[in-house]
């Protein structure tokens, strides 16, 4: 424990559910093997989409949707690349000593690990981590037809595994 984790963060808005996908898309081109991702945020914030983005990013099969029923699914890759396993904390009482008993067939230091609802959860299952916490920008959506529901996407950045990777440029659109 007696090390000190680095940290670095960086903001955007995102004003579009496309575009919570896009930045998923561009987050996916940061990540590799063993990265374990948090996703943060109220019902409806966006966690979902963004993931679906990682998923496209990172080229695996299958749709990403939200696992709230089977508590983690698995995305094998289509081409190279590391699977994705998607996962939603938020029944998963015990954190990550549960994940042990869901059999997934899947080795997670060789996987690219997504977290839903995984904030004080999961973290003891690496130093290195990226925490994506998204909120909604109003407090009240404005009304009508295509009305823009903008979302403040912060992304914290823990451990030496992200010392030198400029966050901010390769989240740029």
């Amino acid at each position: 424990m007696g090390h000190q984790l680095t940290e670095t963060s960086t903001r955007r808005t995102v004003p579009t559910p496309e575009e919570m996908t896009d930045l998923g898309r561009r987050l996916a081109g940061l990540l590799r093997a063993g990265d374990l991702v948090l996703l943060s945020g109220e019902l409806g914030a966006g966690k979902t989409t963004l993931a679906r983005g990682l998923g496209a990013g990172l080229g695996v099969r299958g749709a990403v949707t939200s696992p709230t029923f089977v508590i983690a699914r698995v995305h094998p890759p289509l081409a190279g690349g590391p699977p994705l396993v998607h996962v939603d904390a938020y029944r998963l009482g015990g954190g990550l000593d549960e994940m042990a008993d869901l059999d997934l067939d899947v080795a997670l230091p060789e996987s690219v690990v997504v977290v839903e609802w995984g904030e004080d959860r999961v973290e003891e299952l690496a130093d290195d981590r990226l925490h994506v916490v998204i909120h909604r920008a109003l407090t009240q959506a404005p009304a009508g037809e295509g009305a823009e529901d903008p979302r403040e996407v912060t992304f914290r950045a823990v451990g030496p595994r992200w010392q030198g990777v400029d966050l901010a440029a390769g989240l740029a659109g």
